[in-house]
């Protein structure tokens, strides 16, 4: 299994001994928002689990995950990939390396395709357990491991933007009169359902369960019909105000900004200024990557 294209870089299989190493790989990509990888997450991502996309992972097989090291057995990097019975296709599921090098990451790209073969490969597709929904590459924190997938002849695609905003000054105290907030399971959190005084239904939002103190903000929507009242904005500050009282002083949300020209279902102009007027800040954006055969 060694690779020999890079310096005199070698892969092998992960090991138990490679834990604490590859942690600290990941704790080294982590952006602002993200919870601490830790042992039992890593655990979950190595057995190709997650809590959040779990329909996704379910549809795999043969999750494997291969760490580089150099000639003193230091680890440099780590790949985990995998396949996808439904449509034959591979999957690079996460990647991280050793100061964003540029060079082990290409080691890293190239070793999955070898190992995946001639096939149709996605990567970063979606989140794993490593993360708190992350769905894509980081792309200005992760800067070399995008240009390690274009040189291995991945195209790239921008999914979400990605937002963070701290609860530790004054939140929305204006309360909407019918608001009907539910327990969810998938993902681990509530729904908050928008309506009328007639039972009529405007809007809804998802927000996430806590972890480390950080809420996500998964998805918000008023309807169509009943856009221009201001109504984002009530909905997206009673989930600010839920998440706090829950114990969040802080939180994340993924907006979708891959809509293509004259699609004003899926225009998230509206969204992205209500967002921004409401305290949030971009920290990065967030891509996959396809490379066909």
């Amino acid at each position: 299994m060694a690779i020999t294209t890079v310096g005199a870089l070698s892969a092998r299989p992960y090991a138990a001994g490679d834990q604490d190493a590859v942690l600290a790989l990941v704790e080294a990509d982590r952006l602002p928002g993200q919870p601490e990888a830790t042992p039992a997450m890593l655990a979950q991502a190595l057995a190709g689990r997650s809590p959040v996309d779990g329909g996704w992972w379910a549809e795999l097989d043969n999750v494997l995950t291969d760490v580089v090291h150099d000639q003193s057995g230091q680890v440099r990097g780590v790949v985990s990939y995998a396949t996808r019975p439904g449509d034959g296709a591979g999957l690079i599921l996460w990647l991280h390396t050793e100061e964003e090098d540029q060079a082990v990451a290409q080691a890293l790209v190239g070793h999955a395709l070898g190992r995946l073969g001639p096939r149709t490969v996605y990567a970063f597709e979606f989140a794993c357990a490593l993360t708190l929904g992350l769905e894509g590459l980081p792309v200005r924190n992760r800067p070399a491991t995008r240009r390690a997938l274009e040189a291995a002849g991945f195209t790239g695609h921008e999914r979400w933007r990605y937002l963070h905003r701290p609860l530790d000054g004054p939140l929305p105290t204006v309360a909407y009169p019918v608001v009907d907030v539910r327990q969810c399971a998938d993902p681990p959190g509530w729904q908050l359902h928008l309506r009328e005084s007639d039972g009529t239904p405007v809007g809804e939002a998802t927000i996430g369960r806590p972890r480390n103190r950080t809420g996500v903000l998964w998805c918000i929507n008023i309807d169509p019909a009943h856009r221009g009242r201001g109504l984002g904005r009530l909905l997206l500050g009673q989930c600010l105000t839920r998440l706090a009282a829950e114990g969040a002083r802080e939180v994340i949300a993924y907006v979708d900004d891959d809509a293509p020209p004259g699609d004003p279902e899926h225009d998230r102009t509206a969204a992205n200024r209500l967002y921004d007027s409401m305290g949030f800040t971009e920290l990065d954006r967030l891509w996959s990557f396809t490379r066909r055969p």
